[in-house]
């Protein structure tokens, strides 16, 4: 009886051709895909945490939708009143604002850490776009954004365009040691296209935010943050060492499913690495499985003559 063969050559050299293609085209694709959030942890049910002295609001009419804590400050320290949050009000100490206020230093801690850690992640990421020191009437898509002054500047209209993808992650950094990031009066962020406000991250030094601004994301200041009168924020104020001063303002945390895991220890800032990473493993797979079946074929032809 005639024995039948299949020839399976073609298909291995198939196989060995779209490996080598595939590794090509990693190898020569930029490492830099899609930025991933900054993870908060800990930190990202607050609208403000503050570190000292203070947390004011003068005329007591902010409202805060989010948590608000002050660490290593004392509880004395936070000049709200339990009517205008909509949250927890944490403290270090059996002082604040009563009988919301909840004493829990381990927390407020462990959140303090979880924004140092934050504002670490957020300066680190790379690869940086330099953009002019003014951002009114300009349109971003998502990335990883300075400008030779170390400053940002918003007078008018900033849109952030999240291009159909809801995941679209924009971090700005202002590194200059003062004000880094100036909001004008009246100036707004927008989000189109699916840019969310839990994805856009403002890395400064200190933040001032000028009356009735329509302001976007997490500011991860190292000192304080100033915001004026009437001014609407849909994000946080974290503040690592000093203080968060309010008028008449509307603050809302942020919330975007599945965005912060719980505390624990941070992997390194993607960068698309990993994704670079998997495809490169998966194409010398794929080579290493066409190699495999042709010399299986090789050793079968041989056994069979």
């Amino acid at each position: 009886m005639q024995k039948t063969h299949i020839k399976i050559v073609p298909v291995i050299a198939l196989f060995a051709v779209f490996a080598i293609f595939t590794v090509m085209m990693v190898m020569g694709k930029p490492a830099h895909a899609a930025q991933a959030t900054v993870n908060l942890r800990s930190a990202s049910p607050f609208a403000i945490l503050s570190g000292t002295p203070n947390i004011t609001d003068a005329g007591n009419s902010s409202v805060i939708n989010g948590n608000v804590g002050l660490s290593p400050a004392t509880g004395a320290g936070i000049a709200l009143t339990c009517s205008q949050v909509t949250g927890t009000i944490y403290s270090v100490d059996a002082t604040g604002p009563l009988p919301c206020r909840v004493t829990n230093g381990p927390l407020l801690l462990t959140a303090k850490n979880n924004l140092t850690t934050a504002y670490t992640d957020a300066a680190g990421r790379t690869p940086l776009t330099t953009v002019p020191t003014e951002l009114g009437g300009t349109t971003l898509v998502a990335g990883v954004y300075d400008s030779t002054s170390t400053t940002l500047g918003l007078t008018g209209t900033l849109t952030l365009d999240g291009q159909n993808d809801s995941s679209s992650v924009f971090i700005f950094q202002a590194p200059f040691s003062g004000t880094g990031l100036t909001i004008g009066s009246a100036s707004t962020v927008v989000l189109t296209n699916g840019a969310q406000a839990c994805n856009v991250f403002w890395r400064v030094d200190s933040a001032s935010i000028d009356t009735t601004a329509t302001f976007v994301g997490t500011i991860l200041a190292l000192n304080s943050i100033t915001v004026a009168n009437g001014a609407t924020i849909q994000g946080r104020l974290l503040a690592r060492n000093g203080n968060v001063t309010l008028i008449n303002d509307t603050i809302t945390a942020p919330i975007c499913a599945g965005n912060d895991t719980p505390d624990t220890t941070p992997g390194l800032p993607n960068t698309g690495e990993s994704t670079k990473q998997f495809m490169l493993w998966a194409a010398i797979s794929s080579l290493l499985v066409g190699v495999g079946s042709l010399l299986a074929y090789v050793v079968y032809k041989k056994r069979s003559i």
